[in-house]
């Protein structure tokens, strides 16, 4: 783990860890599956095996938990926080239009722990972590559905300037 980030705010504590271990990691397989709904867990588990994938868990140390049962109940050791609900996100660097970007493939936080906060501190989080990396930006897709995030990430300042088109192979 190269980097754990510890704050305090409305009497609650965080702290944010990048998840290592097979433990961590499915801890953190129901909370992703709340923003990918059609991928099954296996799948979603697969994403460590990418080369440039990297997943941090936001623990808050309040005592309370969401449906997507993010306690993962450690001893406080790698990757693991010990008590508290777990809420994450998913980020890269990659080279995106000749410019180093770090790509948020998944931030999501706990349905039931949502407006508390917790999007943007991840995302603050996010812009630290890849401002060490020497990225010009960070960047994302957003679901063209997806209304409440995109409002979500222009309130934190970012800019639309495209769309991402696909094809599936």
């Amino acid at each position: 783990m190269d980097r754990e980030d510890t704050a305090e705010s409305d009497g609650r504590a965080t702290t944010i860890r990048e998840l290592t271990t097979g433990a961590a990691w499915d801890a953190a397989v129901p909370l992703l599956r709340q923003l990918w709904q059609d991928a099954d867990a296996a799948f979603v588990r697969s994403w460590r095996d990418e080369p440039d994938y990297r997943l941090f868990g936001l623990y808050v140390a309040d005592g309370a938990g969401g449906e997507a049962d993010g306690r993962d109940g450690g001893d406080g050791g790698e990757g693991e926080a010990g008590t508290g609900s777990l809420v994450g996100v998913g980020v890269s660097v990659q080279r995106v239009l000749h410019r180093r970007h770090a790509w948020v493939h998944d931030l999501v936080v706990d349905e039931a722990r949502r407006s508390e906060g917790f999007g943007t501190e991840l995302l603050a989080f996010v812009e630290r972590w890849a401002g060490e990396r020497d990225c010009e930006y960070v960047a994302l897709a957003n679901h063209i559905d997806n209304d409440d995030a995109l409002a979500f990430y222009e309130r934190a300042g970012m800019d639309r300037w495209g769309y991402v088109v696909e094809r599936e192979l």
